[in-house]
């Protein structure tokens, strides 16, 4: 646990210096490790003797991120993966066995739908999807055999803010994992151990790169679940954290909390000029008063994020109108990076999940997905406006 603050670990917390004494954290491409002898081969592979092997499961440098991100999030240990959906899997595979079974958020990102949906489910586990926001639900979806709460707080693409000390309190009480997805908020914003989470995961591809350049994931737990459940598993089927990816994801932490704090701001004046906009039916945004957990919100989390999802007056043809008109924000589906992205998340990131789950979930065909990254705010009201001008025009027309 960290004896600094969140802004201090950001920039400080690492291994120690090499014998060279570098100042930015050294970079470790390398993909095994030298042993002063046989014994000490022995001992090493043993797990008896502390130190590094082999990068598929122990490197420095991915050490180094994994105990920086620990420290800001406020865990015990830290498991750098492949990516976010790698956390997942690493997570469920360490944690669950045939039989057991999971509450799931309905509105989860697509590809972790599809994980426990249609691949996990498969090796004999049982998963309940549940509406996020209402805690009854989740409370009668408990079963004998639960063992695992999966939540993203707040979600995607809709999001809307799950009550983590209410569910914390569920798990407890049914002796299961509570594991919540920080993807959005990042511990700048919200820290859920706070609020009972016995595991946190990161997409670190998003925010905590914060430009687009790579991909990672993070587990974060107790030590002994992390030692003991999850990195036997990384150890046998890989999923691993490159060391070039990991000093990347070091630099981007460094600056984590600036450019999250300045893409809430822009998010928020972004949602309020969006809001007054004729051809808008709906924002969605915590921030805002309007939002249905915006209390919730301001209890949970110290920023409202930089991601909101919008609602334009028509369907799939006039969202996609707003998009093809944009010349400045990016359309890609990722989000986190400094450039603002938009989406359709109908046809892109949940389209491989059933019209039925998108409807669940509140996935609708006039729904957009904005990222808001660091340019002008004017800018990017200015290119929004071009296409939303457009249905503006045509619904006075009609």
């Amino acid at each position: 646990m960290s004896p600094y603050s969140l802004d201090t670990a950001a920039v400080r917390s690492a291994l120690p210096r090499s014998q060279y004494n570098e100042h930015s954290e050294a970079l470790f491409l390398t993909s095994s490790f030298v042993f002063d002898s046989a014994e000490q081969a022995e001992e090493r592979f043993a797990q008896r003797e502390g130190g590094f092997v082999y990068s598929r499961f122990s490197n420095p440098t991915v050490a180094s991120f994994e105990r920086r991100l620990a420290e800001m999030e406020g865990a015990e240990a830290c498991l750098g993966t492949a990516s976010g959906i790698a956390a997942i899997l690493l997570t469920a595979l360490g944690l669950l066995a045939a039989g057991d079974h999971v509450i799931c958020a309905a509105g989860v990102f697509g590809a972790t739908r599809q994980l426990f949906e249609n691949t996990l489910s498969r090796f004999g586990l049982r998963i309940s999807f549940v509406p996020v926001t209402d805690v009854s639900a989740w409370q009668a979806a408990v079963t004998p055999s639960t063992k695992m709460l999966f939540v993203e707080s707040p979600t995607n693409p809709t999001i809307e803010i799950a009550d983590l000390a209410a569910l914390g309190a569920i798990a407890r009480a049914c002796g299961a994992y509570m594991v919540v997805d920080n993807c959005f908020c990042t511990p700048v914003l919200q820290r859920p151990f706070q609020f009972g989470a016995d595991v946190v995961i990161h997409s670190a591809t998003k925010y905590l790169d914060g430009q687009g350049r790579v991909l990672g994931g993070a587990i974060l737990a107790r030590q002994e679940l992390i030692e003991q459940k999850i990195l036997p598993v990384q150890r046998s089927a890989g999923a691993a954290l490159s060391p070039f990816n990991a000093w990347v994801l070091l630099k981007g932490l460094e600056t984590l909390k600036l450019r999250v704090e300045a893409q809430c701001d822009n998010a928020l004046r972004l949602a309020r000029w969006l809001k007054k906009h004729p051809a808008i039916a709906r924002v969605i945004y915590p921030g805002l008063t309007s939002h249905p957990q915006h209390d919730l919100a301001r209890r949970q989390q110290s920023g409202a994020g930089a991601i909101l999802a919008v609602e334009v007056r028509g369907a799939k043809a006039e969202a996609f109108r707003v998009i093809n008109s944009t010349r400045l924000l990016s359309i890609t589906a990722n989000v986190g990076d400094v450039k603002t992205t938009i989406t359709h998340p109908a046809t892109t990131t949940h389209a491989r999940i059933s019209s039925e789950a998108r409807r669940e979930a509140g996935i609708g065909d006039a729904m957009l997905r904005i990222a808001v990254g660091l340019e002008s705010i004017d800018d990017l009201c200015a290119d929004l406006e071009r296409g939303l001008s457009q249905l503006a025009v045509d619904r006075r027309a009609a």
